[in-house]
């Protein structure tokens, strides 16, 4: 008989994040979902934490840039898509669509951690989508034009908070969380 495993929800955002407009990293999470994990989250090699997140980008013709997300365990960065290029077709408030998972791959003596990340983003506003008439969206594997790897290391006997963050590299787009669970598969 196989292993069972259970999904645990462990925050879901309960109202749409900040809009964001900058061309700097910062949370695209409300308040009330940037949780902290307690200590020892982490504590043995293949436990997984998956990110589904969704909302609403827009993006200029002339200089739409690069959408990047990642994911950061107190201020480390453990995941990261790298940068995602938008759209040459301007958009306005389309839809887009994360799945991220994250599989503890190393957990020493509980000290420091790696997590091995992979996941995808789907969105009109990626490049090589036109029109939804006649191509839809474009999906993307994440992290982005790179071979997968593990994330940073981090504290994993202390208590870290779990945040989602977004860049993107021109100020001439926006990007809004719509929809946000993370959940603890066991």
């Amino acid at each position: 008989m196989g292993s069972q495993y259970w999904a645990n929800p462990i925050v879901q955002a309960t109202a749409d994040g900040p809009t964001l407009t900058a061309a700097a990293a910062a949370t695209c999470l409300p308040t009330p979902a940037v949780v902290t994990l307690p200590n020892s989250f982490f504590d043995r090699v293949g436990k997984q934490l998956r990110i589904t997140a969704s909302g609403r980008i827009s993006c200029v013709v002339t200089t739409p840039g690069t959408a990047r997300f990642d994911v950061r365990l107190g201020g480390t960065v453990v995941f990261d898509s790298l940068a995602i290029p938008l759209n040459i077709v301007a958009k306005t408030n389309v839809g887009w669509w994360l799945d991220v998972l994250l599989t503890c791959r190393t957990t020493g003596s509980g000290t420091v951690a790696t997590l091995m990340g992979q996941g995808k983003w789907t969105s009109e506003a990626g490049v090589g989508a036109v029109l939804p008439t006649v191509a839809g969206s474009a999906p993307f594997t994440l992290p982005f034009n790179s071979a997968p790897a593990v994330g940073n290391g981090f504290a994993s006997i202390s208590a870290l908070a779990l945040d989602l963050f977004f860049t993107q590299t021109v100020a001439t787009g926006s990007m809004t969380l719509h929809q946000y669970l993370a959940e603890e598969i066991g």
